[in-house]
């Protein structure tokens, strides 16, 4: 990576009651005009196909990764972080992007609610991105469901290559939580025209479809993922794909417009892209590479956030995404929050979709002590990829001085590079300054990434490698017909794949219920499939699934619309 070349210094003063500007104005800051970028409405626009090309003799900027410690189930801000450093970055003089996937309908109606931040760092215009913003998860689900229907009607026509129908490992998909349709029947009514037969719906964040718009470098590179979408096999164990059934260039002619990334803005009227939205605990979790790649030429610093913890989006972060778009980080931040510490020290009854208790934020130095070794844990796996960390304590309105000062000195004793307090939901840029300056200290001498697993070697050793070195596992339980399977992908040439496991996002183990730093239990994969258009194979572990359900109180009940259109409740 090049080193950060001069730029003219444009430090800037904050509007503190902000409204979007037009996204033009964005634009013309980062060099780009219409040839670049085509607006959709006044305040988002899409880049052209060829923008990074455009750009590439451009000097590219410093790439800094975001990840967090293992949260609780109401997240631990750490978008608000990213985009907050971003912010910083920006209001200290430099030029930076920050670069997010787009919000899944699955839990902006679900636990979380909104995903596009919160407080004074958030992205604008919000209620769009939030809900439907340019339409990119439509094609995605749209897509992925051409494909589906046409494999049904091979079927019913009889059609060559014939599918042996048990082998069909396509499923649909939607982008609301809808745990009902996890598992169903399809043809019930017309058995002589559609086979009757056993699927269900992924969310359309754990598509497979997903997974490849965020990884391809170009729309040639979409088409032909698609084409390589293992759709299921012959009576004589033959492969079939998507480009067997004739339908890939459909399903690319859908997402023509979606691989495109997409402009905004944060509430500090500096610039943000928001590019697909894998999750990170059933998927890969990274925004796309064409978005970063794009950002690396525009801007000084290139601030990215992977899902949920080290063991799980940054893990795929440096074995996936950056292995696959041959990228590497200049700085890796670790946000951790007090609250998820002592959630992390066993002593609280936490559950998914209900508020957190409260005796979870008031001081408890015992938790926060005991719970700390999931911290430390976190940061040894950054350690194991090479990565030394810059601990950003994301600050909640009921943590203490004490607390805070405990966690600062905890994780440097870690080994974090440095450690931080930031406030970025109250004070938006101005509470993640001292964030900004670690991270620019820590980018002028960048990691050595290691991966943690040859390309070489076979698969049941690459699910192992992430389940020990990562989780902290004793090994891998693999469940009778899983080994088996694993090695006719082999055989078929899926070998060489990288591995990405679906794993809860809770503990660093497979078991929700396992929290801290556990230690002595073994990983059980009960179930893998090959993903050969995003180009991984992965591993279902514990009793994870690709279509979630809603919580008791799911999110979309405190939305409503007033009537003049102002959505509420949505963060």
């Amino acid at each position: 990576m090049s080193e950060v070349v001069d730029r003219p210094s444009r430090t800037r003063t904050v509007d503190q009651n902000p409204s979007p500007r037009p996204i033009d104005e964005i634009a013309a800051e980062l060099g780009l005009d219409n040839a670049h970028l085509e607006p959709c409405g006044r305040h988002k626009a899409k880049f052209s196909l060829d923008a990074e090309r455009q750009f590439s003799n451009r000097p590219r900027g410093k790439y800094v990764g975001v990840t967090a410690v293992s949260p609780t189930p109401l997240g631990e801000g750490k978008t608000v972080v990213a985009i907050g450093l971003s912010m910083a970055l920006n209001r200290l003089g430099a030029s930076a992007i920050c670069t997010l996937r787009e919000p899944s309908l699955g839990p902006v109606f679900g636990i979380k609610g909104g995903g596009a931040g919160g407080g004074r760092a958030t992205l604008l215009p919000a209620d769009d991105i939030n809900l439907h913003f340019t339409g990119d998860l439509h094609a995605v689900t749209a897509a992925n469901n051409l494909l589906a229907a046409v494999i049904d009607n091979h079927l019913g026509r009889r059609l060559d290559p014939q599918i042996a129908p048990s082998t069909i490992a396509w499923r649909r998909a939607l982008d609301v939580c809808d745990k009902g349709l996890a598992h169903i029947e399809t043809g019930i009514d017309l058995p002589a025209r559609v086979p009757r037969r056993e699927t269900g719906f992924d969310l359309t964040a754990a598509s497979e479809v997903m997974a490849i718009l965020a990884l391809s470098s170009d729309l040639a590179d979409l088409r032909a993922r698609l084409a390589r979408i293992l759709v299921g096999r012959t009576s004589k164990g033959v492969p079939i794909t998507a480009e067997d059934l004739r339908v890939a260039g459909a399903m690319a002619a859908l997402l023509r417009d979606a691989i495109r990334p997409n402009l905004v803005q944060t509430c500090e009227r500096t610039p943000a892209i928001v590019h697909t939205g894998p999750f990170a605990n059933i998927a890969h979790g990274n925004s796309s590479i064409i978005a970063d790649r794009i950002a690396l030429t525009l801007a000084d610093y290139v601030v990215t956030e992977s899902g949920f913890g080290a063991d799980c989006g940054a893990e795929k972060f440096f074995h996936l995404k950056c292995r696959i778009g041959e990228l590497s980080p200049d700085a890796e931040v670790l946000v951790c929050t007090v609250r998820a510490l002592k959630y992390q020290s066993g002593r609280f009854n936490v559950r998914p979709g209900k508020p957190l208790p409260a005796n979870l934020e008031t001081e408890d130095s015992a938790a926060l002590r005991a719970g700390s070794v999931n911290l430390q844990a976190h940061i040894d796996i950054l350690h194991r990829f090479g990565v030394r960390p810059v601990v950003a304590i994301n600050r909640f309105p009921t943590d203490t001085a004490l607390e805070l000062e405990f966690l600062r000195d905890f994780a440097l004793e870690a080994g974090a590079q440095a450690a931080v307090v930031a406030d970025c939901f109250t004070l938006g840029s101005e509470g993640a300054l001292e964030l900004a300056e670690a991270v620019r200290t820590a980018c002028r001498q960048p990691p050595q990434l290691r991966m943690l697993y040859s390309l070489e070697d076979n698969l049941a050793s690459k699910f192992t490698a992430v389940a020990t070195e990562v989780y902290g596992a004793d090994g891998v339980d693999f469940a009778p017909d899983v080994l088996q399977r694993l090695a006719d992908y082999e055989a078929l040439g899926y070998g060489d794949l990288p591995v990405c496991i679906a794993k809860t996002q809770y503990s660093l183990s497979h078991d929700a219920r396992l929290l801290g730093r556990p230690t002595g239990f073994r990983v059980p994969i009960h179930d893998v499939r090959v993903a050969a258009g995003a180009g991984f194979v992965y591993g279902l572990a514990g009793d994870i699934v690709t279509m979630p359900g809603l919580p008791s109180q799911p999110a979309a009940q405190r939305i409503d619309i007033t009537a003049d259109g102002r959505v509420t409740g949505l963060i």
